[in-house]
Order: structure tokens, then C-alpha cells, then sequence
């Protein structure tokens, strides 16, 4: 998929979301002193961000920005977000685990989630004197939702004494269910850091079986997947170096093993990421949620980047129009029951430390 492609299916696969202005009086007119103003936002993007599109995402920037000095709010743009919420309106950037920890440490009263539903949460649970608000209720996740807190108690039932590690990627109720959360990046770690020569790793199957291939702990997997990483095949990796020989291709551990098995690295996005810094391939394939090709694109021009491009539904949820209505109506607060909280953050802290 080409450049203009990717950028059209990132900007028409937002499922219910408003496309167009929002009322004049709202926003203000995209002016040459406006455009002035905003020029060193459109020079982070400008490569990725068409003219075309730079008039319309202008007055929301703008807007989302002011909207977060009066408020004393902060947005946590995902990598996962198109480069004008993750370079334009994002104070803090990266993955889920990294967004909640860096929310936690500042002075903002409010916190918009740019990124779905288990973000948020998380989020919530570090910063719990906080607002935290999300642009998309319906912003959710295909691997969250594959678990449910019952499920976890039946593991429980059948499994006695087996800690059980859950991945970030799970609402706050299955995560205080668990002994202990893990991230993609830490998840090795976590397992080994038990002590246990057996370990319930869910929800995500295929995480587990890359852990189970880094370590010698058995690992007992739940059968959950993420709706974009699941589809991408061997066969997509082979087509794309039959075309060019010389891509790099870097996947998530999300993705099936069939995939792993043939790319040239396997991380998190934060580690994805780095990879492309530090390396600075001819030409990578980011196989993993299109958007962050752009995103590491912005900082990494002489890279080309093949874009397979398997967008999230569900991320895309989120855009500038709904992060300023969040903003501007102090809409969509998330809450978590305090019981719940209590135990899910006990979750995510006993990580923390234990890492640390």
C-alpha cells in the first residue's frame, strides 16, 4: 500500500465519528496568521500530513491546545494515533503502560486518553485523584474483551497455585483478578521474576507463545488475539520481501508465530520503534497498526516504510473532533469501582516494582 492509500484508509476507517467542521463560532478560521502560528506543528508532519488535510486539523490543534491550558490537561496520544493527534495535541507519547506512568508523575488535573477503553483505565488506576477522560466510549478492545473476570476465577478453579500474569491489555476487572500485570516489553521478565515453574500468561495467545520461546517456565496460554495483529500471515511477510529483498521486517509479538518466525525482529512498539532509530534500515516493514509507520516516519525520514496496513477500528475511534468535544464538555470520564481499583491496582504496582 502506497503513501496515499495508507493516509486515505487512516482517515476513512473511523467508524461514527464526525468528519466534518464542527460550528464556526467554536473553532477558529484557519487564517495566514493561524497558519503562521501553527507552522512548527506542521513542520513536525508535514511530510505525512497532506495541504490538503492541514486547513481542516489547523483550528482543532489550536483549539485542544488552549482547551488544555485552561483545563490543566494533558493528552496520552498511543502510537497507535494518526500524526496529528500524536505529534500535534500529544504532551505525552508511547505505549499504554508508558502513557499511565508519565500521566501519574505530572501536575494535570485532567487526562484525555488518546488511545481505547483499557488505556484509560489504567491510566484511572495510577492517577486516581485525576479526571480521566476518553473522546470515543466505544473505543474498546477485541483482546480485552476476549476475557472476562469469571473466566479468570474459573482459571483459578482449574489451575491451583498457578500465578496468573495478565497483559496491560485487559480491563481494570480482569487485571484485579490477577496476581500480577505484564506488558509485551516486560512480559519475559515478569514471568521468570515469579519464581513459578508455571504461569497462566493471558489473554493474548500469541505473546505467550513467543514468551514460551524465551523462556524455560511453561507457559499456559488463553486464546485471545488482537483483531489487527491476528491477520497479518507469513505470506504477507513473503510478498513483501519478494518485492524488495532488502526490508527490514519488524512485527509485534502479537502477531502469530507463523509471522515471528520470519521477521528480522520481534518487540514492543516502544522497542519496534527504537529499532528503526537506532538502525536506521533502507527500508522496514512495521508490522503492527499501520498508524505508527507514520508517527516514526515524522522522525525518521530517510526511512521508507512498507505499509501493510492493518488499521485498528477501535483507535481510530478517536480523533480531533472528539478529543476537543472532551475537552470542551468534560465528556466521557472514566471510573473505575474503588474495590476494583484497589486489587487492579495492586496488579499493575506489583509489576512496577518488580521490574524496576
Amino acid at each position: 500500500m502506497n503513501f496515499v492509500e495508507a493516509r486515505a484508509s487512516e482517515i476513512h476507517s473511523r467508524p461514527n465519528v464526525p468528519v466534518g467542521p464542527l460550528p464556526e463560532h467554536e473553532l477558529p478560521a484557519f487564517t495566514p496568521e493561524l497558519a503562521a502560528e501553527l507552522e512548527p506543528f506542521y513542520a513536525r508532519v508535514k511530510h505525512i500530513v497532506t495541504p490538503m488535510e492541514w486547513p481542516h486539523y489547523a483550528p482543532l490543534i489550536k483549539a485542544i491546545n488552549t482547551l488544555k491550558a485552561q483545563r490543566n490537561a494533558v493528552v496520552l496520544a498511543h502510537n497507535y494515533m494518526t500524526p496529528e493527534i500524536f505529534h500535534c495535541v500529544g504532551d505525552f507519547r508511547g505505549d499504554s503502560l508508558q502513557l499511565a506512568k508519565e500521566a501519574a508523575r505530572t501536575s494535570a488535573d485532567v487526562i484525555v486518553q488518546a488511545g481505547v477503553h483499557f488505556m484509560a483505565e489504567t491510566s484511572k488506576l495510577l492517577s486516581p485523584d485525576k479526571t480521566v477522560l476518553i473522546p470515543d466510549l466505544k473505543a474498546g478492545c477485541s483482546l480485552a474483551d476476549s476475557i472476562t473476570p469469571e473466566y479468570v476465577r474459573m482459571l483459578r478453579q482449574a489451575y491451583p497455585g498457578v500465578p496468573i500474569v495478565t497483559y496491560v491489555n485487559t480491563s481494570a476487572a480482569v487485571k484485579a483478578e490477577c496476581d500480577i500485570c505484564c506488558t509485551s516489553s516486560n512480559a519475559v521478565k515478569v514471568v521468570e521474576i515469579l519464581g513459578a515453574p508455571r504461569v497462566l500468561l493471558i489473554p493474548d495467545e500469541h505473546l505467550s507463545k513467543y514468551v514460551q520461546t524465551q523462556t524455560d517456565v511453561e507457559i499456559i496460554a488463553w486464546k485471545g488475539h488482537c483483531e489487527v495483529h491476528e491477520r497479518f500471515t507469513a505470506k504477507d511477510i513473503e510478498e513483501i520481501s519478494a518485492a524488495d529483498p532488502g526490508t527490514k521486517i519488524i512485527a509485534h509479538p502479537e502477531c502469530p508465530p507463523d509471522v515471528l518466525n520470519v521477521a528480522d525482529f520481534t518487540g514492543s512498539t516502544s522497542a519496534m520503534i527504537n529499532w528503526v532509530k537506532t538502525n536506521h534500515p533502507r527500508k522496514v516493514a512495521l508490522i503492527t497498526e499501520c498508524s505508527m509507520a507514520s508517527n516514526v516516519a515524522v522522525e525518521t525520514p530517510d526511512v521508507e516504510f512498507v505499509r501493510p496496513c492493518n488499521l485498528c477500528p477501535h483507535m481510530k475511534r478517536i480523533s480531533l473532533e472528539n478529543i476537543y468535544e472532551a475537552l470542551r464538555d468534560m465528556r466521557h470520564e472514566v471510573t473505575i469501582d474503588p474495590a476494583v481499583a484497589e486489587k487492579a491496582r495492586r496488579a499493575v504496582e506489583r509489576m512496577i516494582n518488580l521490574t524496576n
